[in-house]
């Protein structure tokens, strides 16, 4: 494991080391799981971007797409535990 020093403002060392006591652990730990925290959520975040940019330029080079309406009585139908036909591509553009 590497050393890597962090300099930390005064109000942001004490409030790492207060969250720290109230769940236990040291605030070494505590800002270890903090920053794993964090750069897991940047890599989600950053992974959804990429799908998004994908689908979208799916959606570009097929010119077809799903209507919302049709996409939200389907989600609905699912979330009741029905059984709902899945919704059907339409071209979007002529």
């Amino acid at each position: 494991m590497s050393t890597t020093s962090l300099k930390l403002p005064d109000d942001v060392k004490q409030l790492a080391a207060a969250a720290a006591r109230q769940q236990g652990v040291t605030p070494h730990a505590f800002m270890v799981d903090a920053i794993r925290a964090a750069a897991e959520a940047a890599a989600k975040r950053a992974a959804f971007v990429a799908d998004a940019a994908a689908c979208r330029a799916d959606a570009l080079g097929s010119g077809k797409g799903y209507g919302a309406s049709e996409v939200e009585s389907y989600v609905k139908a699912r979330a009741r535990g029905k059984t709902a036909a899945r919704p059907r591509a339409r071209a979007w553009r002529s």
